[in-house]
């Protein structure tokens, strides 16, 4: 769901970064028909999830949400990481976020044959409406999680969410930040990524 963070830790590499976006619409066994580094993309993906499954910060955040959100507090903590990763993106890299997303959209049009059909279908609306960029702001992370809502088999009230944000911003940013700073290491010493 985290999108922006997955891209970004990622690093430069665009077969990687088209594995790492891949990695919420490939489940199971990575086919043995992609490309290398877009495999590593789609393990780099599930490693990183891993990593925000387990690590102290995105516990902690989850932790700040209210208990109604049952299991779908992981949901609304990616989409809040890309929301505070889009608003500071000028702390992490030095392109600006809108030419960063501008690159990355093209390099899906130019790749639309080699992505799974799930995403195909996703790719138009993603450019379109700017996903990458418009998570700065807090009304669109509102949208996005009651879309995601809509689509759980048991609805929860994830849009409620954005008055947890509101509530505890500054705790929640700080927990992001610490995750950052931990993903970044982990890519780094484990895949060799290094990110800017």
């Amino acid at each position: 769901m985290n999108y922006l963070v997955h891209l970004y830790l990622a690093g430069e590499d665009p077969e990687l970064q088209l594995g790492s976006l891949m990695g919420d619409f490939v489940k199971g066994r990575i086919p043995a028909e992609y490309p290398e580094k877009m495999a590593l993309g789609l393990h780099l993906h599930r490693r990183i999830d891993s990593l925000a499954q387990n690590s102290p910060h995105t516990r902690q955040s989850r932790q700040r949400l209210h208990p109604k959100y049952s299991h779908g507090r992981g949901i609304i903590i990616d989409i809040f990481y890309d929301h505070f990763l889009a608003s500071s993106w000028q702390d992490y890299s030095r392109v600006s976020l809108e030419n960063y997303a501008a690159k990355f959209y093209r390099l899906l049009q130019t790749s639309h044959n080699q992505l799974p059909p799930d995403l195909q279908q996703v790719v138009p609306r993603m450019i379109e409406y700017n996903w990458l960029v418009s998570y700065q702001q807090r009304a669109v992370v509102g949208r996005a999680l009651h879309k995601i809502s809509q689509r759980l088999s048991r609805p929860l009230p994830l849009a409620e969410g954005v008055a947890d944000l509101a509530l505890h911003e500054a705790l929640f940013n700080q927990d992001f930040r610490g995750f950052m700073t931990e993903a970044t290491e982990f890519v780094k010493d484990k895949f060799g990524i290094t990110v800017r």
